[in-house]
């Protein structure tokens, strides 16, 4: 069994060390990561210039490009071995809802899943205050990883895993959830630069929405795992009768 690490944060952040540390003797491990934080890097591919990998250390990697990036080569050409899962975290903050959008740590899992592996996606929420502590998602990653392998479900299935910042024996179990919504971001942060040209800082997630009974941000609020099984078709079925019926009353 040949494993696949990455995540968005970057090679070096302590989310990523936690899960290859974790997942030890579950298979064969290989980390291929980016050179720095990608976070928000969603599905994008790098195709305006090439990318360079280099080795870390035995079994780990960097790219200088986007998670996506980190998983398409590592499955297409980069190695002379097939990899058989990919696991991407643990993600150092939350994706709940809309996040997943944006999040290079899901959309590593969502490549590895568009090239035919079963993929799991881990993510530990931000605690209060104070730096996270990654050893709760370590094991709750180990858990789920090890199920997987003992009972696989179908590969066109990711796994959006989030972790509430508790200690292991806090959490209250497993939760199978729907995603949640969140309210429009915060606006814009206008600032300028230290020659004076006005530059903006993308402003915060809005707040939950749609938080109730059965969806991932109630979850972690009540203190469980919370596991999101996502696909990639995006379209919205139920509505193709009415945009059918629309479309009739086109005139060209």
């Amino acid at each position: 069994m040949k494993i696949l690490i990455s995540n968005d944060d970057g090679y070096r952040a302590r989310g990523i060390l936690a899960l290859r540390a974790c997942l030890e003797g579950l298979g064969e491990l290989t980390v291929v990561a980016p050179d720095r934080n990608k976070s928000g890097a969603s599905n994008s591919l790098t195709l305006d210039m090439p990318l360079r990998v280099a080795q870390v250390e035995e079994g780990s990697y960097f790219v200088t490009g986007t998670p996506t990036d980190c998983v398409h080569l590592a499955i297409s050409g980069l190695f002379d071995f097939e990899h058989d899962m990919v696991v991407s975290g643990i993600n150092d903050g939350e994706n709940l809802g809309d996040d997943v959008l944006y999040s290079g740590t899901v959309a590593a899992a969502v490549e590895g899943r568009f090239l035919g592996l079963p993929t799991i996606a881990i993510s530990l929420l931000r605690p209060a205050s104070g730096e996270p502590c990654f050893d709760a998602a370590a094991r709750v990653a180990r858990l789920l990883v090890a199920r997987l392998l003992e009972d696989p479900l179908d590969r066109r299935m990711i796994l959006n895993v989030n972790v509430p910042h508790l200690p292991f024996e806090a959490l209250r179990g497993f939760a199978t959830t729907r995603l949640g919504h969140r309210h429009r971001s915060e606006p814009v942060l206008p600032s300028v630069d230290p020659r004076g040209r006005p530059i903006y800082w993308v402003g915060p997630a809005g707040g939950e929405q749609d938080g109730g009974p059965g969806t991932d941000f109630h979850a972690v609020a009540e203190g469980f795992v919370s596991v999101t099984p996502l696909q990639t078709d995006l379209t919205r079925h139920s509505a193709l009768p009415d945009v059918e019926r629309w479309l009739g009353k086109v005139r060209a």
